[in-house]
């Protein structure tokens, strides 16, 4: 399962870039969750992006 904590988000983009299947920003450039549960075959982005993201917005739960 993946969290993003807006309140933290610094509007970078790089999970957008990194993942669109999962995640996408708003009009106020913060991060928006297509899904908190992606399907397998994206899980290599997914970690990718959460590694990425410069504020630590992105987390992931119950691995």
């Amino acid at each position: 399962m993946i969290e993003a904590d807006r309140d933290v988000c610094i509007g970078a983009g790089m999970c957008a870039v990194t993942a669109p299947e999962v995640f996408d920003q708003s009009d106020d450039g913060l991060v928006v969750l297509r899904t908190d549960s992606p399907p397998p075959e994206v899980a290599d982005a997914v970690e990718e992006a959460v590694e990425l993201c410069p504020s630590g917005a992105l987390s992931l739960r119950g691995r």
